[in-house]
């Protein structure tokens, strides 16, 4: 059934259809799609406001714009990336299972690029939402101005967020099938109006010619120099959700689909390059706080809607940053780069998960920062610093995914230096803005960094310094295993024993385990399961291989999950016991007494053994906090029972020390007493 369902997966995702074009432009371009809310503005405003605008100034800046779409968003990601896909899906983690066999070290790319777009995702609904409301800002509607002050903007944001991220819980699916056609009519919006305003000066076309740009950056009329690229980069900070949500809606639908986006898109910085030469001069602009040239544009006539639309099209872009977000860490948990957190699935759509502990942080992120930068300009500043980051990983992951793909050694150089040295450049000019609000995002991603870092790094230092966590065989304890399971004298503690762990090849265990059958408490069973769940590279993978060392007592499980699977293994070992009874490799268990008749599989228990430091443990300070970070990391994110499906299971729950470092036994002397005189007396 898994298995057809991942076919029909790929077929959808693999045609290039009317619907598929729909919802990719409902799911994938919301970020970029509302870009035009901002770039041009924050070309006016790092440049010194209208009065410093020049034709040749506008021109230039919309061949950089025109420039950066084409190399960045359309050569890097649409034309190269989309083909580095993990069985249809893609995005940063994706690529790195594809190459994390070349090198241990390119895990530092893969969870440097993947903080840093979950900092960005952070700051994203605030920025767009923002910028929207404050189109309203000395707007009448029917009449009347509902908002006059920065405080009010700053309020109906906050609103508009808070209300976004609570329906979180229950799904958007539903609300979901509008995105496509209201970012359809976003973009045909953008492109109409854009081309409406070019008309009267068709001289602006000669942006697309890159002699504009590259004078630019030298020009007089720059006041910033090349630090207008931390501007100009602003227009491509959506270009990595092209290739993250390649497995939402697949390569052919971003094909069909990206030429339409990037021609209207152009349109309107064309438009408001346009705008903005023929009202530079004029003294009303001169002064003006809250210049926005996509909504000053606007003929008054169709002033609310566009504001209208933009609202809707920066509520659809958050909502797609959220929900990647939610994707992201749930990638980043299964390939254990962050600890396990609770993930619920509101909906009957597989690709819609929602992760409670994430939607509270985002949501308290993304206040604070409304809060903190209170305009849209100041917000600016903080923004596309993080994406710079995850596009270089990405680009160094790339040169590896070439190489891997036996790309002659020269072009995968070629490409690599290419792209590093454009996104390096656009770096140094968003690390620019660090003093002037790029320190927020830089905290955020070093803070997602942090939690990324204790919990690898954590269990490396454990697994070095453990004395506790010692590996013996189960070959070695198979005799004993097997008297313990026939010994009558012993009450059955159950007919399945259940140990969730790591078995090393085929038959290595922590000797803790054996201590947990044997020593702790004898636990009589007919059969004990030792579970390892694997996760692969691929994302729909569920398949599972079974070993009864030649018994009908022990069974090793491997589960082989893709790293999109929920991991449900009480489901999945009801099955698999079936299997090995219908095989005849282990005896059923008819049950007595039963509701349900015929019933021939026994009760299930599922022993958890959780570690607490000893205070025995022997090792430096440094190497200490960062496991005992780690252990309270396991403690405060959700149980395993929980994650692993067993919520509603016999879970027995043991605490074992970990013993860490060389440890000193101390040995006790005896010394006799001497009788006192009295004792001597009697």
């Amino acid at each position: 059934m898994t298995q057809l369902k991942t076919e029909q997966h790929h077929e959808l995702h693999h045609r290039l259809t009317a619907a598929g074009l729909l919802i990719t432009l409902g799911v994938v371009y919301g970020d970029i799609g509302t870009s035009p809310l901002y770039v041009m503005k924050s070309l006016v405003n790092e440049n010194g406001g209208m009065s410093t605008m020049t034709h040749d100034f506008l021109v230039g800046s919309v061949s950089l714009v025109f420039w950066t779409l084409a190399i960045v968003t359309t050569l890097k990601y649409v034309i190269i990336a989309l083909h580095a896909d993990n069985k249809g899906e893609g995005g940063i983690f994706a690529l790195f299972t594809l190459v994390r066999q070349r090198a241990k070290w390119l895990l530092v790319p893969a969870v440097v690029g993947g903080a840093a777009l979950l900092a960005d995702g952070m700051l994203t609904p605030a920025v767009t939402v923002t910028t929207a409301i404050e189109g309203l800002k000395n707007t009448a509607i029917n009449h009347h101005v509902f908002i006059t002050q920065q405080d009010q903007v700053i309020i109906t944001t906050v609103i508009i967020i808070s209300v976004l991220f609570f329906i979180q819980r229950f799904g958007t699916q539903s609300i979901g099938r509008l995105f496509g056609p209201i970012m359809t009519l976003w973009f045909l919006f953008l492109g109409v109006v854009g081309l409406v305003s070019l008309t009267k000066d068709w001289s602006m076309l000669a942006a697309l010619n890159p002699y504009y740009a590259v004078k630019l950056l030298f020009s007089p009329a720059n006041k910033v120099g090349i630090l207008i690229l931390g501007s100009i980069f602003l227009a491509t900070t959506g270009a990595e959700a092209l290739y993250s949500d390649m497995g939402h809606v697949g390569r052919p639908n971003i094909y069909g689909s990206w030429p339409f986006v990037n021609i209207c898109l152009v349109l309107n910085y064309l438009g408001q390059a346009v705008w903005i030469n023929q009202n530079r001069a004029a003294t009303a602009w001169q002064h003006a706080t809250d210049l926005n040239p996509f909504f000053d544009m606007l003929p008054a006539s169709i002033h609310l809607v566009g504001i209208v639309l933009a609202t809707l099209a920066a509520i659809i872009a958050s909502q797609a940053l959220i929900s990647g977000s939610y994707t992201l860490v749930a990638e980043a948990i299964r390939l254990r780069f962050l600890p396990r957190l609770r993930i619920v699935y509101p909906t009957n759509f597989k690709g819609q998960l929602y992760i409670p502990s994430v939607n509270i942080l985002m949501w308290i992120t993304c206040t604070a920062i409304v809060f903190y930068f209170r305009t849209s300009a100041h917000m600016e500043a903080a923004y596309g610093l993080a994406i710079t980051v995850t596009m270089l990983m990405t680009t160094i992951l790339l040169y590896q995914y070439l190489r891997l793909r036996h790309t002659p050694r020269i072009w995968s150089w070629v490409i690599f230096l290419f792209f590093a040295s454009i996104e390096s450049i656009f770096f140094i000019a968003s690390a620019a803005k660090f003093l002037h609000g790029g320190y927020v995002t830089v905290i955020i991603a070093l803070a997602i960094l942090l939690v990324m870092f204790v919990w690898l790094y954590g269990g490396i230092l454990r697994d070095r310094n453990s004395f506790t966590n010692q590996r013996v065989s189960l070959l070695a304890y198979k005799k004993m295993l097997d008297a313990l399971h026939a010994d009558t004298h012993y009450e059955r503690y159950a007919d399945n024993l259940v140990y969730l762990t790591k078995i090393h090849d085929n038959h290595f265990v922590k000797k803790n385990l054996i201590y947990s059958i044997v020593d702790k408490r004898p636990k009589r069973a007919d059969v004990y399961w030792f579970v390892t769940v694997n996760v692969t590279d691929e994302p729909f993978t569920a398949e599972y291989t079974a070993d009864t060392y030649g018994t009908d007592f022990m069974v090793n499980v491997q589960l082989y999950l893709g790293f999109r699977m929920q991991q449900t293994v009480n489901v999945f070992l009801r099955q698999i016991v079936q299997d090995l009874m219908a095989s005849g490799e282990i005896d059923r268990q008819p049950q007595q007494y039963t509701t349900m008749p015929g019933r021939d599989v026994g009760d299930w228990s599922f022993v958890l053994v959780r570690e607490e430091l000893s205070s025995e443990t022997r090792i430096n300070t440094f190497v200490k906090t960062i496991i005992q970070a780690r252990l309270l990391l396991q403690r405060i994110t959700v149980s395993p029972a929980r994650w692993f499906g067993l919520e509603y299971a016999d879970v027995v729950e043991e605490h074992v020390p970990l013993v860490l470092g060389k440890v000193r036994a101390a040995r006790l002397k005896r010394v006799h007493t001497q009788p006192s005189a009295q004792e001597e007396n009697q």
